[in-house]
């Protein structure tokens, strides 16, 4: 087992006349390219994806290598951005061909035009799914867009950048920008950013929407979750248990959309608990470089930090280790898989977002008291809810507060179904046709045809 986390790699920062220049030919670019037919651009988006897989192996190495994701779920990552590129560059046509309202008017329709530069400031987790996520429905929607990418990816970045350049994309309407994190505000008050999209925490979220609404600038935001499994006691524990664990330490539960809190009715919690701490302790943490290994370093020793914090004070308050916990610690950035039982609304395992493999289980008597410890959180991205009884799980899915409900499936995103939450959890969505809408003007037009004066009636004449 590899005992450290993956070094930071350096790259030299863009100085702020770099930006500046940046923004000049972005903005030149996509002057151009929203005059292209959408058939050219999502012929681009096509090229992308083809590009993505052709480089497969490359672009793998790069996420395990900056973040230590496993190789296994690196190259996941890429195939799926992929599919995302093939998606838009079959559907992004019809989703900007304007749509035909009936009204009083003699003629009415909603139109799709381009924004202009819109400005992706994107987190380490995922770092390809979570721009090209983005980049490929606002390439077809004819925009620009600038990337500011965390700061310990910037060889991601700068592949992104290279890949859509060898798909035919002009040049200029995709840069990297590597600047540092106070340098953001700055790229947003400049006029000719239009939008904003943001996927991260909370907390760098409320301040990039608050410098945002100071210019004016539209916002989209893609923030933190604590997912609720739902597990009732029709479940059939023994696809559920397999479906929990990956859920939840898919790359090391560094995910927003991870299964975080498992929500157990009372009568199956014991099985449950049984047979998901088995399974917890059957996952192979180690190398990522290991095609093997389940669960691989975290992406920086200050989450290590984070995660020792919120399982300590939540034992503190009464959560019992299952397995896992700090006395698995081994040396460098990894977190052994940890499953806590007896956790209850106010512990940090589930009040705050985990970021790391810790899972916390939490009893409820029947669908109120599940509905209502599902709800009781300031997130609101998503949950999943597992029975036999789809009439029952469609009635609970509708008192859930999220942005999305999977039943009997992990909640994950697919580039057909609008993504994105409540509350803290952010607002907008991404994906889909309202994630590609989300970064077009939707513009209505009304017309009347031309009216004919009567012989003889004075110019102007018409009463109200």
């Amino acid at each position: 087992m590899i005992a450290t986390h993956p070094a930071p790699t350096q790259r030299r920062l863009h100085s702020a006349g770099e930006v500046q220049e940046m923004l000049a030919r972005a903005e030149a670019a996509q002057q151009a390219w929203s005059a292209t037919s959408p058939a050219v651009r999502t012929d681009c988006v096509r090229r992308l994806g083809e590009v993505l897989r052709a480089r497969r192996e490359t672009l793998s190495r790069l996420v395990t290598t900056e973040m230590g994701k496993p190789i296994v779920q690196a190259e996941a990552e890429i195939d799926k951005c992929a599919s995302a590129c093939d998606f838009y560059a079959e559907k992004a046509e019809e989703f900007l061909r304007p749509t035909i309202v009936a009204t009083s008017f003699d003629e009415s329709y909603i139109e799709y035009d381009p924004l202009g530069i819109v400005l992706a400031v994107m987190p380490w987790n995922f770092p390809f799914w979570q721009v090209i996520r983005l980049l490929a429905p606002a390439f077809a929607a004819g925009n620009a867009v600038v990337l500011k990418h965390a700061s310990n990816v910037p060889q991601c970045a700068v592949a992104i950048e290279n890949a859509v350049l060898s798909a035919g994309f002009p040049a200029g309407l995709f840069r990297a920008m590597l600047i540092p994190p106070d340098a953001v505000a700055g790229v947003i008050a400049d006029p000719r950013v239009a939008a904003v999209c943001v996927t991260g925490s909370s907390e760098v979220g409320a301040k990039i929407a608050g410098v945002a609404g100071t210019h004016l600038t539209k916002v989209v935001l893609e923030l933190g979750g604590s997912d609720a499994f739902i597990v009732l006691e029709d479940a059939d524990l023994g696809h559920v248990v397999g479906e929990a664990v990956r859920s939840r330490m898919l790359n090391a539960g560094q995910s927003c959309v991870a299964a975080k809190r498992f929500l157990v009715h009372s009568a199956r919690l014991e099985e449950f608990s049984e047979l998901f701490v088995a399974a917890v302790r059957r996952l192979v943490v180690g190398d990522p470089w290991d095609r093997d290994t389940d669960i691989g370093p975290l992406a920086r020793p200050d989450l290590v930090a984070s995660i020792e914090r919120q399982v300590s004070e939540s034992i503190a308050m009464g959560a019992r280790v299952l397995v896992g916990g700090q006395g698995d610690r081994v040396q460098g950035s990894f977190y052994p898989p940890t499953v806590l039982a007896d956790v209850r609304p106010g512990m940090p395992v589930f009040s705050e977002e985990t970021f790391g493999p810790v899972a916390a289980v939490t009893p409820a008597a029947d669908d109120d008291e599940l509905v209502a410890v599902a709800n009781a959180t300031n997130f609101g991205l998503g949950a999943s809810i597992w029975t036999g009884d789809l009439s029952r799980a469609r009635k609970l899915a509708t008192r859930l507060e999220v942005g999305c409900v999977f039943v009997n499936c992990r909640v994950s995103s697919d580039p057909a179904l609008p993504f994105g939450g409540v509350k803290d959890s952010g607002y907008g969505r991404e994906l889909g046709v309202n994630g590609l809408r989300e970064l077009t003007n939707i513009k209505a037009v009304a017309l009347r045809q031309p009216a004919v004066s009567p012989p003889g009636a004075r110019p102007g004449a018409r009463r109200l």
